[in-house]
């Protein structure tokens, strides 16, 4: 007879109690989950140490998580707290130019705003031109309006579920988002021009 695998809150429990090995449960439990959160939201090469600082901090405020939802929704909010972080330290230190971009994209641009049909731009987004312009257009958000435009549009989220993961009010996510999307739009009138 197999024996059951113990839940989210009796592993923490353990933990809590002084038994610090048993985190490794849990860790093993998401760690792929967390390395899915982190890896969609930073580049490749930082995978490992944003997902690992997601694991610490866990670990460190295991004392705060209430038990009121579930483990994986809290670590979900720390490990998008964790990549937030990474893009506000990168912010400091970042310079894209307009020249990053050429002509190409500048065209495929064009054709995308003299489009009206959004299921054109579906379509399009799988192609090169539109990933690379991506990542040029978010390099150039704040990490905030960044966070915020990953969560509710690239990944379809609601309001208060971005409220929640990233530890702010609903009204300051749809705020956040509105000005976001204003800011790329014109970022995106000005490849054009």
């Amino acid at each position: 007879m197999m024996k059951e695998s113990p839940s989210d809150a009796e592993v923490i429990q353990e933990v809590l109690q002084g038994d610090v090995d048993r985190f490794e449960i849990l860790l093993e439990r998401y760690k792929r989950y967390v390395f899915t959160i982190v890896g969609r939201r930073v580049p490749y090469e930082h995978v490992d140490e944003i997902a690992h600082e997601t694991f610490i901090q866990a670990y460190s405020s295991l004392s705060k998580f209430r038990g009121d939802g579930e483990f994986k929704d809290w670590i979900a909010s720390i490990a998008v707290r964790a990549t937030y972080a990474f893009w506000r330290k990168q912010y400091k230190n970042r310079e894209v130019s307009m020249g990053a971009l050429g002509d190409h994209h500048k065209r495929w641009v064009q054709e995308i705003v003299n489009r009206t049909s959004i299921e054109s731009f579906d379509r399009m987004v799988d192609r090169k031109e539109a990933k690379e312009l991506l990542q040029w257009a978010l390099g150039k958000l704040t990490p905030e309006e960044r966070a915020v435009l990953e969560l509710t549009v690239l990944e379809g989220r609601s309001v208060k579920e971005t409220a929640a993961l990233l530890g702010w009010s609903p009204v300051n996510v749809k705020v956040r988002a509105f000005r976001a999307r204003s800011k790329l739009k014109k970022l995106m009138e000005k490849v054009v021009t």
